[in-house]
């Protein structure tokens, strides 16, 4: 499988990491702007380097759109003539926000993957949501879940709507993290722990807690239940959590993110 690699970003060092991870039989190129990054990548990952963007597509099976979406219409220009005349190529967009029919409508080529990772993706734990067109044939499809599963989970949605609330729930969620985790080293620091000794117990509660979540199946009000003792110190955190909002405000930051989502996606198409 020939894979091409528009955009050499820590993105794209993510699912190239992963597939050399997992050994998958590929052949990767990838067309970066900055000489630095792209000998960086060659170095580290053995990846071709094409001259432009084109050629990077001309020899590609699947053409993976690692670019920022205000550069989609920039790379549409380039690679579309090729795009269009290929009978095999399949796009694959790692773009946030754009919407399949946006991409196919400006590249040409109506087989196209889109997927949402996250950052964790970056440590090989990640979680990608994708969807497909009808056109994408099943040998890809199937090379799709095992590329994406190279670096983390992956889940495939039929309705692309699904996809939008995942960009708001597994690639925004992140971020939902790690305010979590500041607010928790915050509160120990506060009492007298170092900020360093907060920082290691905090990350790796959160780290185990999730590993506990997954291994157990367990649903997260039962676990919940597992910690808290009547009127002991889990319970009197509890109910701080749940004065201050810390649920509902949880509810409105996904439906917030994907709200916001939906209007960047109204604005891409436009």
């Amino acid at each position: 499988m020939n894979v091409s690699f528009i955009g050499g970003g820590v993105m794209a060092e993510a699912i190239i990491s992963g597939m050399k991870e997992a050994a998958l039989n590929v052949n990767i190129t990838v067309s970066e702007p900055i000489p630095e990054r792209a000998r960086y990548l060659a170095d580290t990952y053995g990846v071709t380097v094409a001259a432009n963007n084109v050629n990077a597509v001309l020899s590609a099976d699947l053409a993976v759109l690692a670019v920022k979406p205000q550069q989609l219409a920039e790379v549409a220009d380039e690679i579309a003539n090729v795009a269009k005349s290929s009978e095999r190529l399949t796009v694959m967009s790692i773009m946030a926000g754009v919407q399949a029919n946006t991409i196919v409508n400006q590249i040409g080529c109506d087989r196209l993957i889109r997927i949402m990772a996250n950052t964790p993706s970056q440590v090989g734990i990640g979680a990608t949501a994708w969807t497909a067109t009808s056109t994408v044939s099943d040998e890809m499809r199937e090379f799709a879940g095992k590329m994406l599963s190279s670096f983390g989970v992956q889940v495939y949605f039929e309705d692309e709507k699904l996809v939008d609330i995942a960009t708001a729930l597994s690639a925004s969620g992140p971020a939902y993290v790690f305010v979590f985790i500041e607010a928790l080293i915050d509160g120990a620091v506060q009492l007298g722990m170092t900020n360093a000794d907060a920082r290691e117990l905090a990350i790796q509660m959160v780290l185990g807690s999730a590993a506990l979540a997954k291994e157990t199946g367990k649903h997260p009000a039962e676990l919940r239940n597992m910690v808290t003792s009547p009127g002991g110190t889990t319970a009197a955190a509890l109910q701080a959590l749940e004065a201050g909002g810390f649920r509902k405000a949880s509810i409105e930051a996904v439906l917030a993110a994907y709200q916001r989502g939906e209007e960047l996606a109204q604005l891409s198409d436009g």
